[in-house]
């Protein structure tokens, strides 16, 4: 990944490039995929619903305002969801009612409304599931050194100084590689994870 200070969502309103734009299906397809599951969609179809839910994502995203707003975007993805699904078991009206106990449409308010568990819960394994990835995407960037340090000491908590006895590095060096990573960290997360993990926010 070239390393920039625009993070990714912003390089993807500005211009249309595919090596950001697969960046970004391969962060959120997994995560789409496992939230068509639950809603009974099978896998021949969760493919084509998750291209649908991204294609309505690359043709609005110019016009998509962020203005700062905490959660803004996992919120415009999550109704995005919300209406290709509802779209989906409508068109399969025969197939919903046979399946009886499923409750589609009562399951689809839920998450539609901001305020529910059901939300909350998008809103939690949104924010893990995009960092996870982030970190998986950000670890090719850096020497095994500095992943080991930022990994030791933001990830697990362990002592900076410490860290530098064991690794035979000062302790300036323990924080600028800590710092290093998180400061690419926060470029990519920038407007995709809002509310962050307390690892993302510390300086």
């Amino acid at each position: 990944m070239a390393e920039t200070s625009i993070p990714l969502l912003n390089r993807l309103q500005q211009a249309d490039d595919s090596e950001n734009w697969n960046r970004l299906v391969g962060l959120y397809s997994p995560l789409l995929t496992l939230w068509l599951r639950k809603y009974g969609v099978q896998p021949f179809d969760a493919d084509d619903l998750v291209q649908d839910v991204l294609l309505v994502v690359l043709k609005n995203l110019k016009s998509f305002d962020h203005n700062g707003r905490p959660g803004a975007f996992r919120a415009w993805l999550r109704l995005i969801l919300v209406n290709r699904l509802r779209n989906f078991w409508r068109e399969r009206g025969r197939q919903l009612r046979a399946q009886g106990a499923l409750d589609i449409d009562r399951q689809l308010l839920e998450l539609e409304d901001p305020a529910s568990a059901l939300s909350q819960l998008w809103n939690r394994q949104h924010d893990q599931h995009v960092l996870r990835k982030l970190l998986e995407l950000t670890q090719p960037q850096f020497s095994g050194e500095t992943w080991q340090v930022f990994n030791r000491v933001a990830m697990d908590g362990e002592r900076a100084d410490i860290v530098a006895t064991e690794m035979g590095i000062s302790l300036n060096a323990v924080f600028i590689a800590k710092s290093r990573v998180l400061s690419s960290l926060r470029r990519e997360a920038a407007g995709l994870i809002d509310s962050s993990q307390d690892f993302l926010r510390n300086p």
